[in-house]
């Protein structure tokens, strides 16, 4: 009886065994699952916090960019004041005062612009004939023309500006 009584205790002690590594393989199984889904959360976050960082440069570089977009309109009106009034200057001059007067606000004009140009602001004035871009330009109105092919620009009434890509 002592032979069926180890008999019968190896039995129970494998199936206890048997039951004890099934419950530790199940256990495993879960925590496994549950490391590849706190990875791959953690992935998600990371990915999340690196989108909204790069949204955050994006938006601050914007800030920077087009910060000054009001205060540029403003001095466009007063360069366009400024071209009209050289435009306006007859071509010969006698009185040297007069011509000085004349040549002051010339440079006035290039210096506007080369700051304009420095700070991102670009003048954008087609030339007789260039194609007509919607995306750049504002047209008055349409009229025939021998000189110019049909939706070319003919004359330019005021130019226009460009502060980083944005017209």
């Amino acid at each position: 009886m002592s032979e069926e009584f180890d008999e019968t205790e190896l039995n129970e002690a494998a199936d206890l065994e048997q039951d004890a590594t099934e419950l530790l393989n199940t256990e495993l199984e879960k925590l496994t699952a549950e490391n590849a889904a706190l990875k791959e959360q953690a992935l998600r976050y990371a990915a999340e916090a690196d989108n909204v960082k790069r949204r955050a440069e994006r938006e601050m570089n914007d800030a920077r960019a087009f910060g000054i977009q009001r205060f540029a309109t403003g001095l466009l009106n007063v360069a366009d004041v400024l071209t009209r009034a050289l435009s306006s200057v007859p071509t010969e001059i006698a009185d040297p005062a007069f011509k000085n007067f004349v040549a002051g606000i010339d440079m006035t004009e290039k210096e506007l612009a080369g700051v304009f140009e420095k700070n991102g602001v670009k003048k954008i004035s087609p030339l007789k004939g260039d194609k007509f871009d919607p995306h750049l330009h504002q047209a008055v109105m349409e009229q025939p023309s021998t000189d110019v092919e049909g939706g070319g620009v003919i004359m330019v009434m005021q130019a226009g500006y460009e502060l980083f890509g944005r017209v």
